[in-house]
């Protein structure tokens, strides 16, 4: 398949109205080019590897881009596009250049031109990520290495609310302890709890792209006796009974419709992890949590984002 790549040249001020009215329009996501993001200060505690190079910027301004399939309604989709984002002035929005561009993108190129930006990062005391591209050696042994092929389900393992999600894991996972992973994506968090000694892991998922891809890093990684991945989800498996630990990397809202059927599947004592939280939603899952019984043990923070540490009282 064929992809038109769509590029508005625009303003901080107008990059979320854009990226909602691309959203709109189709496009599963948006790529954001701000400058500002060359100076931005972020932590690298775990020796977390930021390549940027001001060549992929504009000089002023923000490129907002996404990526609408080559098809017969593509004209009309840009055209509507570029109406709502001109509807914008009428609120007072800056819009900056304002120039929209398209180009062709063969699907092949874009799934794969990341790569370069993929390096091994070490996200926590023990664990380090490394694409299965890179010829990565441990450092010491106690390190523990995972590497992941993402795939076209678009997760390196290296966002914030994966990493918070790692670091509790180490924290909380014992050795033969049953894990759910909700929401697996690349089946990274899957990954490391086998790596970090449970016995049992259930990987769940909706999306069928990253099931693949997930019993594929599994298989890579040679943890495929202890981590099975199937697609579905912790509301619907009625057969994933009072596993020890739960763990959701996943919107918000989401969390918060899962807490009490999360806080009922537990074993008396067990263990939920969530991440994909941002400031705005912290007290709406805090208390979504409380909601359902569970005691918070922890929250901890990365960039904009949080991870939760529930408990089932005993």
């Amino acid at each position: 398949m064929k992809w038109s790549e769509i590029c508005i040249h625009t303003t901080q001020e107008a990059v979320e109205p854009v990226s909602n009215i691309l959203h709109e329009a189709g496009a599963s996501g948006v790529v954001i080019e701000d400058p500002d993001d060359l100076f931005k200060e972020r932590e690298s505690v775990f020796g977390e590897v930021y390549e940027l190079s001001s060549d992929d910027y504009p000089e002023e301004g923000v490129m907002l881009k996404a990526y609408l399939p080559v098809n017969s309604f593509l004209g009309e989709a840009v055209e509507e596009i570029k109406e709502a984002i001109n509807q914008l002035l009428l609120y007072d929005i800056d819009l900056g250049h304002n120039k929209v561009t398209l180009s062709e993108v063969n699907e092949e190129e874009w799934s794969t031109a990341w790569k370069k930006y993929y390096k091994p990062v070490k996200v926590s005391d023990h664990i380090t990520i490394t694409p299965t591209w890179e010829d990565y050696q441990p450092v010491g042994d106690e390190e523990v290495v995972i590497e992941l092929d993402p795939g076209m389900a678009f997760g390196t393992g290296t966002h914030p609310t994966t990493v918070l999600c790692i670091q509790a894991l180490e924290r909380h996972l014992y050795d033969g302890a049953s894990v759910v992973d909700v929401g697996t994506g690349t089946g990274v968090l899957s990954i490391a709890a086998a790596k970090l000694g449970a016995a049992k892991v259930h990987a769940l998922d909706l999306d069928e792209v990253a099931v693949k891809s997930a019993k594929l890093n599994v298989k890579l990684n040679k943890v495929q006796e202890m981590v099975d991945v199937t697609q579905d989800n912790l509301l619907d498996n009625q057969a994933l009974q009072t596993p020890d630990l739960i763990v959701a990397n996943i919107l918000a809202e989401v969390i918060v419709n899962m807490t009490d059927e999360a806080f009922q599947s537990l074993k008396t004592g067990g263990i939920l992890i969530t991440s994909g939280i941002i400031q705005t939603k912290r007290d709406m899952v805090k208390n979504a949590l409380k909601s359902a019984g569970f005691v918070i043990k922890e929250i901890t923070e990365m960039e904009d984002w949080l991870a939760f540490v529930a408990k089932k009282p005993e």
